[in-house]
């Protein structure tokens, strides 16, 4: 398996973003040092979701501080960007990073309507471009005297530049959450991200894929490649016992989700309806072992969060993106980075 460590910060004060920016920057080169595979970074808006904000800008200081381990946009919001302008961006990140990019895309938040409209556009129109942007920024990539003709964008141009390292260009993810936007991804062949829930739909999900590529005309050896290329986002904390890593991150993560959800109440747009955001579990949910029919954080001692992952594994899972959503202090987060590198990762190589 590999291991993602997934900067999603959390910052409820503007006057500490530069502080949680910065913690983040040392901690990337401690993902690094510690052996973990890749260090994914979100998109978000206006209200310290996501205490940078801009995951290219951000990404640029990662590829700085790092060599080896590979950098994940998960997710750009593409209702967010222009398609080409995103293109240049992202292939100057891979030559930056020599070759270590992966671009995973979406139409925008699921949850903050707020976020579309901050920038101009709305919920309706992320979700009808996005086959369109995603089309476009493929092609910028790809094609030399490039002459686009779409519904929402056209230009031509004689060849984007700088190239990107990996050719044709970097790998491509898009993060879904429906049956029908992961069939349509694997009828076209296209990797995704994708949100743990629970061990149960974990499987069924990744059988729904692999299905789908089967019956579109893909052979096995392309299906089993796209399949170690879908990585799964979970929340996950891990410290010397059960009940200390609950009570470090079950708190914080209950207040956030609060802040969040009172946000959303206040600045989504009631024309433009989206999902209400689950809460987390109580601790009343928890028991010595994970419940693989619950949505869990992966979080406890060594050994619990370790019998969580055997049972993901199990269900077919490659790939973890792993987030304490900064809600941990400095020091406990690191603690938790260390113990999943020495006790728990071993386990699974």
């Amino acid at each position: 398996m590999r291991f993602g460590h997934f900067f999603y910060p959390t910052s409820l004060d503007p006057a500490q973003d530069g502080q949680v920016i910065a913690d983040c920057l040392a901690e990337a080169e401690l993902a690094e040092d510690l052996g973990l595979d890749a260090i994914w970074m979100a998109e978000h808006h206006f209200v310290g979701e996501v205490a940078y904000g801009d995951p290219l800008v951000f990404a640029g200081a990662v590829a700085a501080r790092t060599r080896r381990i590979m950098l994940g946009l998960g997710i750009v919001e593409m209702a967010l960007h222009n398609p080409v302008h995103l293109a240049i961006q992202t292939a100057l990140l891979d030559v930056l990073s020599n070759g270590r990019l992966i671009v995973g895309t979406g139409r925008g938040s699921n949850y903050n309507a707020f976020e579309y409209v901050g920038f101009g556009t709305t919920v309706g129109e992320g979700l009808e471009r996005l086959d369109e942007a995603e089309e476009l920024l493929v092609k910028a990539w790809t094609t030399e005297n490039l002459d686009f003709k779409g519904k929402y964008w056209q230009v031509s141009f004689p060849l984007l530049r700088p190239r990107p390292h990996q050719q044709p260009h970097p790998p491509l993810a898009r993060a879904c959450i429906s049956e029908d936007s992961i069939t349509a991804m694997a009828r076209i062949g296209r990797p995704v991200l994708l949100r743990y829930r629970s061990v149960p739909v974990m499987r069924r999900t990744l059988g729904l894929y692999r299905d789908t590529m089967l019956a579109s005309g893909f052979d096995e050896a392309v299906v089993e490649e796209n399949l170690d290329r879908i990585w799964f986002w979970c929340e996950c904390h891990v410290a010397e016992s059960d009940e200390r890593a609950m009570e470090e991150f079950l708190g914080p993560f209950h207040e956030a989700s609060r802040y969040m959800a009172d946000v959303r109440e206040r600045w989504n747009p009631a024309d433009q309806p989206v999902p209400m955001a689950p809460p987390p579990l109580p601790r009343s949910a928890y028991g010595s072992s994970p419940d693989p029919d619950a949505p869990e954080v992966l979080m406890g001692s060594p050994r619990r969060v370790a019998e969580h992952i055997a049972m993901l594994r199990d269900a077919g899972a490659r790939n973890l993106m792993l987030t304490n959503r900064g809600l941990v202090s400095k020091e406990q987060s690191e603690a938790s980075m260390r113990l999943l590198s020495t006790e728990i990762m071993p386990l699974f190589r």
